[in-house]
């Protein structure tokens, strides 16, 4: 994700007329490979993550190795946006922008949401990671959030409706005591790093699009340890939650199928 006016409203008007892009083998191969690459470039970062290194190190690290995949970051300068990936540490929800005082602690945790672009096709893919030793509630909190993108892209298959997917994140989510994030939402992706549909994380009025083989999305659940309500900071960028609990964000570009979903953002 990188977008800073994503909204449920704005999903339950334009779902009626929403025109959502099945993409061609050729495109799906394209889209396959960005996903491998970028899989790639999020295991590489992760070695980086321990107590000491400011977030502006990580950027430029990310920077080179995108490039080096003769990958262009799908990030950097998007909508203004100044980095090729957002760091969001702690009660930062996404959008954390690098910075050279930014330092990571022992106990934090950090979600590193990056995207490239590979002979004109998007990736996007978000992980949510320890830094040092954490608090067993962390711990806890990163494991619901990536298990609830598994809980629900049970249903991301052709024949299902999106609204199934939102639905059985937030019902996992919820069982936990944790709550799912309403201002900011997941994605279609293609071409274009934000296509439709818009994909919230909680059950919504109507059912939604119908999903077909061919569809690309980027299904990413944005968890809070405490209440859902979230701000923006003063930089228009970083989300923080409202009440200060953690955050934990899991993200993945996914490929609708006639059978299983695949997770095309996959090492």
């Amino acid at each position: 994700m990188l977008e800073n006016s994503l909204g449920s409203i704005d999903h339950e008007e334009r779902v009626a007329d929403m025109s959502i892009s099945i993409k061609s083998g050729k495109e799906i191969e394209l889209m396959r490979e960005s996903g491998k690459i970028l899989a790639k470039v999020l295991e590489e970062l992760k070695t980086l993550i321990v107590p000491g290194i400011s977030t502006l190190e990580i950027d430029r690290k990310c920077y080179e190795i995108i490039k080096s995949y003769n990958c262009i970051p799908s990030f950097l300068n998007y909508n203004g946006f100044p980095a090729s990936i957002c760091i969001s540490i702690n009660d930062e929800v996404v959008h954390g922008i690098p910075n050279k005082k930014r330092i990571l602690r022992d106990g934090d945790i950090v979600s590193l949401d990056c995207g490239v672009i590979y002979q004109g096709y998007h990736s996007d893919a978000a992980r949510t990671v320890p830094v040092g030793e954490i608090s067993n509630e962390a711990k806890r909190l990163i494991e619901v959030t990536e298990q609830s993108f598994f809980e629900g892209i049970k249903f991301a298959k052709a024949g299902h409706h999106l609204h199934e997917i939102s639905e059985a994140i937030q019902e996992y989510v919820e069982s936990f005591g944790y709550s799912v994030v309403r201002d900011l939402v997941g994605h279609g992706i293609g071409k274009n790093l934000h296509e439709e549909p818009q994909i919230p994380n909680f059950k919504q009025k109507r059912r939604g699009p119908r999903l077909e083989a061919g569809m690309t999305l980027a299904i990413e659940p944005m968890v809070n340890a405490g209440r859902y309500d979230v701000l923006w900071e003063d930089d228009d960028w970083t989300v923080v939650t409202r009440d200060g609990s953690l955050s934990a964000h899991y993200e993945n570009t996914v490929l609708i199928t006639d059978g299983e979903p695949e997770i095309l953002t996959w090492k």
